[in-house]
């Protein structure tokens, strides 16, 4: 599913603090032998997030961009993707081979998503610490993502949080729409996500 004007572009949301940017090393860690990969994160007034995969060295800092949305960061990723498609086609100028770019959204509510222009294939990230109802909620990122992410689910006993009962929601939320549990700290259930996204997005 790579699209017909460059690379796969896979947009990864979820509020702060969900695990977003672990993630996003991950795939990248996983992902960069076998394919030509880059990143561009989003933050409101920093770029601390691509700071911090260059010193996680997830990948060369020629890969990884980091732009500056300003006031609320959904619009940067809906409503006017102007900044990530502009970042994105820089990238595809300097790195021609690429074939995925991931948008890493600025920490954001449930009801953040990516614009169709600006992402192929949408992860949205929640973490268990939010509390077992975060599934039951609902709400586009967790009912429209093309895969949801459970992250944290080591420290369930620890939050008092029922891994079963967000399961059940998860699938109530999503019908057929797949959903994996992560400790990404660990890397426990990055494999699930390539191969999620080998299978879906054409790798």
């Amino acid at each position: 599913m790579k699209s017909g004007n460059g690379p796969l572009r896979v947009g990864i949301g979820g509020p702060v603090g969900s695990g977003k940017t672990a993630l996003t090393e991950k795939l990248c860690k996983a992902m960069r032998d076998e394919w030509s990969v880059a990143v561009v994160t989003n933050d409101i007034y920093t770029t601390e997030d691509a700071e911090a995969l260059v010193r996680m060295q997830a990948l060369s800092s020629d890969r990884i961009v980091g732009v500056e949305t300003g006031g609320c960061p959904h619009t940067a990723i809906r409503e006017d993707a102007t900044i990530n498609l502009q970042a994105i086609a820089g990238l595809n100028e300097r790195i021609p081979d690429l074939d995925v770019v991931f948008i890493e959204s600025g920490g954001d509510n449930l009801a953040a998503t990516f614009s169709p222009d600006l992402a192929d294939i949408t992860i949205y990230v929640i973490s268990v610490c939010q509390g077992e109802e975060i599934p039951r909620k609902g709400g586009p990122g967790i009912t429209r993502s093309d895969l949801l992410v459970i992250n944290k689910k080591d420290l369930a006993p620890y939050v008092g949080a029922d891994l079963s009962v967000m399961e059940r929601d998860a699938s109530k939320q999503r019908a057929a729409m797949p959903f994996v549990f992560t400790d990404l700290k660990q890397g426990d259930g990055v494999a699930d996500i390539v191969d999620f996204l080998k299978l879906n997005g054409g790798l």
